[in-house]
């Protein structure tokens, strides 16, 4: 509860930290864009122009490049990163694919249309919050000069309302705190509401939207889901053919032989063997039905009909080191993306335990904007690199037929930090 609860408030500091700095850095990034764009173009007719027009396109794209990473730092928002404009050889050839460049305008617009959407996110932060602080402490300094005075000459303290009503009461200053916590209470769901269109724009506009581009995402990505079927029931077949299978083909010799012993005509049965085989058969076909279960536990846990937090709690109840589990999803992702959240997150708490050191692991779910964040950090010894076949490298190829993606940041020494984002409905 705790760690739910931390986290919950992370979430709305770095809410706020987008609509306060959002604003500023919307200035900032537009205001010498839009006067490059408007001194370039009148100018193209000399083409002197151009290069300014291509410059501030270049301007816009680097700057959409920011805006992603605070979208993915700050909201939870992860887009695509657009691939990289075409090279050309020369000046000239710089240029002309800088205009002809459809990401760079897209950025452009996206600033356009931020400055507003950041204006009305910052004016909406500081008086919410703003207004908030100030009503709640008010009973704390309402009775602190100045004092005003009304038409009829008579002193008050604390604050003046339209109507000549002044709040200078201890009931009245009450009332005011409790209004200040209401809005305080309120105040992360209005900002939310103001930032979701902000977010909707990153993903409409800062992302690879080129048609071309999405269908060879598409591509990899099909590939990659069928590569990841086929190796899953290779070792399917291999899991029956080397495990259950033998286990079959005993059991029915064993019983066979059973049968045979029993059915002779000429002499009496040998009853302790003819039991012997029998229990050896039972045996077998407990070992096979339990080989059974965990080979279908291994396509879909069973404990996930019950939903992904309670599968979850499972992994941390079985986990070598004690886990802090977290998990805040406003609705339940489809079935695929569960499957794939409940391996990843088994695999890397194992890794955590396994070969981290570590003494410690917090397990965090979080769902926005359409987007699910699975993040693992332990306090182990740091030095976790995807690459060379690791089981990193399985998470990452899992993850791609999802469109998702594995973050890792594990300085040595730790701690450790993984982060798995992946679309809650595939």
């Amino acid at each position: 509860m705790v760690l739910e609860a931390a986290a919950v408030v992370v979430r709305r500091l770095r809410e706020l930290a987008w609509a306060l700095a959002g604003l500023p850095w919307a200035a900032v990034s537009l205001l010498p864009l839009l006067a490059m764009v408007l001194v370039g173009t009148p100018l193209s007719i000399t083409v002197i122009g151009l290069p300014i027009v291509a410059a501030a396109l270049f301007g816009a794209r680097a700057a959409g490049a920011v805006d992603r990473w605070a979208a993915r730092r700050l909201l939870g928002v992860t887009v695509a990163a657009p691939s990289p404009g075409r090279s050309a050889s020369g000046p000239i050839g710089w240029i002309r694919e800088r205009l002809r460049d459809a990401v760079a305008w897209r950025s452009l617009l996206y600033r356009l249309l931020k400055l507003p959407l950041a204006a009305l996110a910052a004016v909406i932060a500081l008086a919410c919050y703003g207004y908030g602080l100030v009503a709640l402490a008010y009973p704390a300094w309402w009775r602190l000069p100045p004092v005003q005075l009304d038409d009829d000459g008579r002193a008050h303290h604390g604050l003046g309302l339209a109507g000549g009503v002044y709040l200078d009461t201890w009931p009245r200053a009450l009332a005011t705190s409790a209004a200040g916590l209401i809005l305080l209470l309120a105040a992360p769901w209005v900002l939310r509401a103001v930032v979701a269109p902000d977010a909707w724009l990153v993903r409409a506009l800062l992302g690879g939207g080129g048609a071309g581009e999405r269908i060879r995402d598409l591509e990899r990505t099909r590939a990659h889901a069928v590569e990841d079927a086929a190796t899953r029931l290779r070792a399917i077949e291999r899991d029956l053919h080397d495990g259950t299978q033998p286990q079959l083909v005993a059991l029915a010799m064993r019983l066979d032989l059973a049968r045979t012993m029993l059915n002779q005509s000429t002499e009496p049965p040998d009853l302790d063997r003819v039991l012997t085989l029998i229990d050896a058969a039972h045996r077998g076909a407990t070992d096979a039905i339990g080989e059974l279960r965990d080979l279908a536990q291994g396509i879909h846990p069973p404990i996930l009909d019950s939903g992904l937090e309670a599968a979850l709690q499972t992994v941390a109840a079985r986990s070598a080191v004690p886990v802090e589990l977290a998990v805040d999803l406003p609705r339940r992702p489809s079935a695929a993306v569960e499957t794939c959240l409940y391996f990843c997150a088994t695999e890397l708490v194992n890794n955590a335990a396994k070969h981290s050191g570590a003494g410690q692991v917090a397990v965090t779910v979080t769902g926005r904007y359409g987007m699910i964040r699975l993040v693992v950090r332990d306090d182990g010894r740091g030095g976790a690199r995807p690459g060379g076949g690791t089981g990193l490298d399985g998470l990452a190829e899992r993850l791609r037929a999802f469109d998702g993606r594995l973050t890792v940041d594990s300085p040595p020494g730790g701690p450790s930090i993984l982060t798995v984002e992946v679309p809650d409905h595939a």
